[in-house]
């Protein structure tokens, strides 16, 4: 099984507890994280974007504070902006958090539901799943000389004929070049992959 049909299995996983939705920010550096995945209603979504809810966030500063899962009405984090109360009304009634990794590149997750509190083998379950999600996603440490080159022309806006003709290799090779480099980052488009070569400073 790829990497990716990993992922989205773990994805799948995850979406069958959380009846309205989830969010996973997958290795926080530098305050963004390098993947994030997320299910929750659109106007809620809107709502949280648009009034800069990721910085009061009673979960994600619990996240940073510690490791491991905790319903949102257990967290030890207070609610001062009453951010929990309003994802109530957009249905995000009763929720979980999930917080894994090194303080340099943090997962954290949080999954909610309308109809109940999450049982305690459910939160076993879905902390198992996003740790899963973070082992899967850790960013590599290196990429080879040779995906990083062909990465680079392309990033400078090289056309895969004229990187080719540069590095003294095929069009077909480089096209093998490019693919192994968004492969090894998890990468749908060589943008992406340029991106989050330059975002792992590997570029």
């Amino acid at each position: 099984m790829s990497v990716k049909a990993g992922i989205d299995l773990q994805l799948q996983h995850l979406a069958r507890l959380a009846t309205s939705g989830y969010f996973v920010g997958l290795h926080i550096r530098f305050a963004a994280p390098l993947m994030l995945f997320q299910t929750y209603r659109q106007d809620w979504s809107d709502h949280y974007t648009d009034n800069g809810y990721a910085l009061r966030d009673p979960m994600i500063a619990w996240g940073f504070s510690t490791t491991g899962v905790t319903r949102w009405s257990e967290m030890a984090v207070p609610d001062t902006f009453g951010i929990l109360k309003e994802a109530a009304s957009f249905g995000l009634v009763y929720g979980a958090a999930v917080s894994c990794g090194a303080i340099s590149s943090r997962t954290i997750a949080g999954i909610a539901r309308s109809d109940r509190e999450f049982a305690d083998d459910e939160l076993t379950r879905i902390e198992g799943i996003v740790g899963s999600l973070h082992d899967m996603t850790e960013p590599p440490e290196s990429l080879t000389l040779a995906q990083i080159q062909a990465l680079r022309l392309i990033a400078a806006g090289d056309r895969h004929a004229a990187a080719a003709a540069k590095l003294g290799i095929s069009e077909s090779a480089l096209k093998a070049r490019l693919n192994a480099a968004r492969q090894r980052l998890l990468a749908r488009t060589t943008a992406e992959a340029i991106q989050r070569a330059k975002d792992y400073r590997l570029l």
